[in-house]
C-alpha cells in the first residue's frame, strides 16, 4: 500500500528492522543496569520516530546516543541522569539549530573528512559484530547468507526473515516463556535535578556532542543525498530535530537520542525507502510499549547475538564501501588520517585531524607562485 510519499509494505517493515543491532544492545543495557522503565523508552522512541517520519518523509533513524548510553551503563547512572542527561542534550541541539552551528561546520569540511567519519562507524560495527558472532559462528554463516541473499527480495526482506530467525531460534531454547500476558502500561512521569543536569555534562555530554556533530548530524545529511540526490535535509534541520526529540521525552522515561548515519545506513541496506519505515517503527515500538512493556527487557536480551552480529555487520560494510567515493591522493591521505586517528582515539580528533590533513595537503597541491 502506498500513500503519498509514504509506503508501508515488507520492504519498509525490514527497513524498520534496520537499526536493532545497534539499538539491542544498549537498550538491555538501560534496563538492566540503569533500570529505565521500559514503557517510557519504547513509547518515547515510537513516538519520535512517527514524528520523524511524517516531518522527512524519508527513512531518518531515531537512535540512542551512544557515548551517553555507554557511560551510563558502564557507570551504572540512576534512572534521573538519564533522563537529566538527556533534556541537556535537547537544550544543546536547538542552540545549535538556532544558531546553525552544525550546517556551518558541514560547508568547511571535506568531503573526504566526512567519508572517513562513515569508514570509521562501518569498522567499529564490523569489530562489534564479529564479537557478536563468534558466539556461534554457524549461526553466523547461515544468518549471513540469509543477510546478503534476500537483499533485494520484496516477499522475503532480508531484515523481517532474519528478525523471524532469531524469534525461531528463541522459541526452540523456550525463551518465549518470560511474556508476560499483554497489559496496558503508560510511560511514567520522570523528574530530574539542575545538579544531575550538569553532572551528567561532565560525565559524557560533552564528549557526545562531537560524535552527534560528526556522525548525527553532518554525516547523515551527506548520507542522505548520497542515496536520495534529488532531496536535502541540512544538518540545521537535523539538530532542530534532535533537540526536539530531547526536550520532552525525558519527562516520560525517554532516553536521549539522536539521527546516526549508521542507522540510516542499515535502514537503507534493508529496504528502507520512505518515511513509512518510521512509522513502522514507531507503531511497533508504542505497542511494545504500551502493552508489552513487562516482557521486553527479557525478549530483547534473549534475541540471538549472532543474528544481531549479521546486521551490524552488513551495516558496516554498507559503510565502508562510501570509501570508493573518495579520489585523489590528497583527498585519500585526509580520509585515511580521519580513519586513524578515529580508530586510535576518538571521531572528534579523527574529525579534526582530518580537515586539518585536508588543510595542508591543499595547500601543497597550490603552485608556489614566489
Amino acid at each position: 500500500m502506498k500513500i503519498a510519499s509514504f509506503e508501508f509494505n515488507l520492504r519498509e517493515l525490514s527497513g524498520s528492522f534496520g537499526n536493532l543491532g545497534t539499538f539491542l544492545p544498549l537498550a538491555v543495557g538501560y534496563f538492566a543496569v540503569c533500570g529505565l522503565n521500559p514503557a517510557g523508552l519504547l513509547v518515547m522512541m515510537g513516538l519520535a520516530n512517527i514524528a520523524t517520519g511524517i516531518f522527512y518523509r524519508l527513512p531518518i533513524p531515531i537512535e540512542p546516543m551512544k557515548v551517553i548510553a555507554a557511560a551510563a551503563i558502564a557507570q551504572q547512572w540512576s534512572p534521573s541522569m538519564v533522563y537529566a542527561s538527556g533534556f541537556s542534550m535537547g537544550c544543546i541541539w536547538l542552540i545549535f539549530a538556532l544558531s546553525d552551528i552544525a550546517s556551518r561546520v558541514s560547508r568547511m569540511t571535506p568531503a573526504a573528512v566526512v567519508r572517513g567519519v562513515q569508514v570509521t562507524l562501518g569498522i567499529l560495527l564490523v569489530i562489534q559484530a564479529c564479537k557478536m558472532l563468534v558466539t556461534s559462528w554457524i549461526l553466523g554463516s547461515i544468518a549471513l547468507l540469509v543477510g546478503m541473499g534476500l537483499r533485494t527480495s520484496r516477499r522475503f526482506p532480508a531484515a523481517v526473515v532474519l528478525v523471524l530467525l532469531g524469534i525461531g531460534i528463541m522459541a526452540t531454547k523456550n525463551q518465549l516463556g518470560s511474556i508476560h500476558n499483554p497489559g496496558f502500561t503508560l510511560p511514567p512521569l520522570t523528574i530530574f535535578s539542575p545538579k544531575e543536569i550538569w553532572q551528567t555534562l561532565l560525565l559524557a555530554g560533552f564528549a557526545q556532542i562531537p560524535l552527534t556533530v560528526t556522525n548525527a548530524t553532518i554525516a547523515t545529511s551527506c548520507l542522505i543525498s548520497a542515496y536520495w540526490p534529488n532531496r536535502t535535509v541540512s544538518p540545521r534541520r537535523l539538530s532542530l530535530s534532535q533537540g526536539l526529540m530531547n526536550i520532552v521525552p525525558p519527562f516520560f522515561g525517554g532516553m536521549p537520542m539522536c539521527h546516526g548515519a549508521g542507522g540510516l545506513a542499515g535502514q537503507y541496506y534493508f529496504g528502507a525507502r520512505t518515511g513509512g519505515t518510521n512509522i513502522i517503527e514507531g507503531v511497533v515500538e508504542l505497542s511494545l510499549g504500551l502493552f508489552f512493556a513487562a516482557s521486553v527487557a527479557g525478549l530483547f536480551s534473549s534475541f540471538p547475538k549472532p543474528v544481531t552480529g549479521v546486521m551490524l555487520l552488513l551495516v558496516g560494510f554498507e559503510l565502508i564501501k562510501f570509501a570508493r567515493d573518495v579520489q585523489g591522493k590528497s583527498n585519500i591521505l585526509a580520509l585515511t588520517m580521519t580513519v586513524a586517528l578515529s580508530l586510535a582515539s576518538n571521531m572528534a580528533i579523527g574529525f579534526v585531524g582530518g580537515i586539518l590533513a585536508s588543510i595542508v595537503l591543499t595547500h601543497q597541491r597550490r603552485p608556489n607562485k614566489g
